[in-house]
């Protein structure tokens, strides 16, 4: 089977800085995969280079088995990947809805969520449709700009720290949002803070430290690596 993604050898830059240093990591198609780690660890930089959102990069990046390490981001898109980044990027001056709508359907080979499911998955963004994009709620406001992804017809979603923040209702809202994508077929790489947000929901696990991966794990083994994790992590 062609991975969903395949990253070997990776570096990346930030200016002279070097980030990155030989990272290898692979997602099966389906997969929701946790990148852990302490801030700084260069979890974020990885979602970043992949979609050349970075200074300079060398190793290989591919997205179903198609080389993106020398692409420009746009090119990355309509590969199939949609990123989510901590930020979240929500327009002020415009509705929910106009938000959602934003984004194109892009050339991936894969229809993307019509508005009408992404509704049902997010009843809370149909109620607060009409309102600008600001007066929604942290909560809201994610759900809004994963939503807007689904829209594209991307397959493998990048999602940088989504539940940061947000009150337990809402972290429990978005859990069950990946378990409900998974289900779909939907890849998932996420880089969570939330040890016990991340925990349940993910089949597997990379472990960040100075730009490079320390350790890879399947969830039956997350027992036997607290130890380890809690030294890492400080979980």
């Amino acid at each position: 089977m062609t991975a969903a993604l395949e990253i070997s050898n990776l570096h990346a830059w930030y200016g002279e800085s070097h980030i990155l240093h030989s990272v290898d990591l692979k997602v099966q198609p389906g997969e929701v995969v946790t990148l852990l780690g302490r801030n700084g660890a260069g979890r974020t930089t990885t979602m970043r280079a992949i979609m050349g959102l970075t200074g300079a990069r060398k190793g290989s990046i591919k997205v179903n088995g198609v080389e993106a390490i020398g692409l420009p981001t746009h090119k990355v898109a309509h590969l199939g990947v949609g990123y989510c980044p901590e930020e979240r990027g929500i327009f002020s001056s415009l509705s929910t809805e106009e938000n959602l709508m934003l984004p194109p359907h892009l050339a991936t080979g894969q229809p993307g969520m019509s508005v009408a499911e992404i509704y049902a998955m997010f009843p809370n963004l149909e109620e607060r449709k009409h309102s600008q994009g600001t007066r929604l709620s942290g909560g809201e406001q994610q759900m809004l700009a994963v939503a807007r992804i689904l829209r594209t017809g991307a397959r493998l979603l990048l999602l940088d720290e989504i539940s940061e923040g947000l009150a337990p209702v809402i972290v429990q809202g978005l859990a069950r949002m990946i378990t409900t994508l998974k289900a779909k077929g939907y890849t998932i790489v996420m880089v969570e803070q939330n040890f016990r947000f991340a925990a349940p929901l993910a089949d597997r696990f990379y472990v960040m430290e100075h730009g490079q991966i320390v350790e890879t794990f399947v969830a039956s083994e997350l027992s036997a690596k607290m130890p380890v994790l809690t030294e890492l992590l400080g979980v």
